[in-house]
């Protein structure tokens, strides 16, 4: 599709976009049928306002610049103008099921997210959702709004992973009111509009398989790998080789986190991509103080989804995805041994994981230490430096950035990360060893300073920078929203004049806490 670039034909353009989001079928998930979705409007937000706003993404949909400023905009994207769409064409909430905390809860759905429809511009077709936009037929007891905090949060991270290169549903905008909310506490509501290829859960083939919906399960499996994975048609069986990509992609991504620090609080079956994206930014954290058993949702009591764990959580949520594509398995196979023989194709499989992550995860870890060349001891180093990190709890961001400032040839560099350790003793042990390991590195300080700052971020969303932003957000001030995104869409670079942004929290950030109340 394509817009006018004028800013006089921004009415025009948006025009065009609401016409073809609402132009039946939009979407190709939505094409699947009513097994898959219900269709219904986005529930009226009342006196909508702008409080954020990504012109990076709007570009990647083909929007012109300053479409934002169209009145019709806000309506838009707040769900109001979809009340106007024809019935065929409503936006749809997706109904899927999954484990949660462990435990089989059944039927999940979208509770409180409509599918917009999609865009296609410079070769790509990304699904537009919006969050927050009312009750579905799958909230349950919830009321089917976001609110404020948690959008702004989710607005924040989602430019932030981006830039940092991690798999990442993205967000368009986030739309305010004044129209409260009971959580805790009176809360307003907002509406965040997300951006991704697809919103493909594990949870969705979970619910087909526990509902022995084959048909509709296979319909569906045929969809993301038409979609997303074509070459996976070619192999002995396509189905198993989705399989295969789905522990791909969400081993890579377990390596992008742990590598950051990120903690993603929810890691329910119903919140794994088929695509391997960071998807439902609830109780996530970015840590501060190293803790291998941090927890960031102040809901999870009993820390299933610490940071130590979270690899081993979405090996478990593969096994569950692994099931509920099992009747697909082995079709090709004699009836009187394809079940054996699913199960076996599907473990081996599943094996896959460790084999990808565990490898990635020590290359990550050589390319945030400045390591060129694998050698001998270097899992020990990287081991002992986060026992020495966690002993100490010396803040994980600022570890990483500042042993780039060391020097092979003496400790004149050792005071920035050195100063993050109370047991400065400890430290200088593991520093020595480290520069004994830098010695047989061929590269000199500057070169690998230089690359190691391309790996270890000097800026990431730090709760505490988050509720600023969201307090000042509270009190119609928006600006600091706007210019912490801009910080953490460069997140490698020194930003000198942001200094700031990249300090030790204050101690008032230790008493926050973030659940799954949004």
């Amino acid at each position: 599709m394509s817009f006018s670039p004028s800013i006089a034909g921004l009415s025009a353009a948006l025009t065009d976009l609401s016409n073809t989001l609402a132009t039946p079928p939009s979407n190709a998930f939505a094409r699947l049928g009513g097994s898959f979705l219900t269709r219904l409007p986005a529930a009226p937000l009342a006196a909508p306002y702008l409080v954020g706003f990504s012109a990076e993404t709007a570009a990647r949909l083909g929007m012109p610049e300053g479409i934002e400023r169209d009145p019709g905009f806000v309506e838009l994207f707040c769900g109001n103008a979809t009340r106007d769409w024809p019935a065929d064409a409503l936006p749809y909430a997706s109904v899927y099921s999954g484990h949660q905390f462990g435990v089989w809860a059944g039927q999940l759905g979208d509770g409180r997210a409509l599918g917009l429809g999609e865009l296609e511009h410079d070769g790509e077709r990304l699904e537009l959702q919006l969050k927050g936009a009312g009750r579905t037929p799958y909230s349950r007891m919830g009321d089917g709004r976001a609110v404020l905090r948690s959008s702004i949060r989710e607005y924040l991270c989602s430019e932030a992973m981006h830039h940092l290169g991690i798999p990442t549903t993205r967000a368009l905008c986030v739309i305010g009111s004044d129209q409260p909310v009971r959580r805790e506490t009176i809360e307003t509501a907002a509406v965040l509009t997300r951006v991704a290829p697809s919103f493909v859960r594990f949870g969705h083939f979970e619910h087909f398989y526990a509902n022995d919906r084959i048909d509709a399960l296979r319909a569906l499996a045929d969809h993301v790998i038409e979609r997303f994975c074509p070459h996976c048609k070619e192999a002995d069986d396509p189905y198993l080789a989705l399989l295969a990509e789905a522990v791909r992609s969400t081993a890579d991504l377990m390596v992008d986190w742990q590598a950051v620090g990120f903690c993603h609080g929810v890691m329910n079956t119903d919140n794994m991509s088929i695509l391997g994206l960071t998807i439902d930014y609830g109780p996530f954290g970015f840590m501060d103080g190293f803790d291998a058993g941090h927890i960031c949702n102040h809901s999870d009591t009993q820390g299933r989804y610490a940071y130590r764990l979270q690899p081993q959580i979405a090996y478990w949520n593969l096994f569950c995805l692994a099931q509920g594509l099992l009747p697909l398995f082995g079709a090709r196979h004699d009836e009187s041994v394809r079940a054996d023989k699913a199960v076996e194709d599907a473990q081996h499989v599943l094996a896959g994981f460790r084999e990808r992550f565990a490898p990635a995860l020590e290359n990550r870890m050589r390319a945030k230490l400045g390591l060129e060349q694998a050698r001998d001891g270097d899992d020990a180093l990287v081991n002992r430096l986060f026992e020495v990190m966690h002993a100490n709890r010396a803040d994980f961001t600022l570890t990483f950035r500042n042993l780039a400032r060391l020097s092979k040839h003496d400790a004149s560099g050792d005071a920035p990360a050195r100063d993050l350790f109370l047991d400065r003793v400890a430290f200088d042990a593991w520093a020595n060893d480290y520069r004994a390991r830098l010695a047989a590195e061929s590269r000199d300080d500057t070169t690998r300073a230089i690359a190691m700052n391309r790996v270890n971020p000097k800026f990431v969303l730090r709760n505490h920078l988050a509720e600023t932003a969201i307090q000042r957000a509270k009190e119609k001030d928006f600006s600091e929203v706007e210019r912490l995104a801009t910080v953490l869409r460069r997140p490698f670079d020194e930003q000198p004049e942001h200094a700031s942004y990249a300090g030790l929290p204050p101690d008032w950030a230790n008493s926050l806490e973030v659940s799954c109340s949004s």
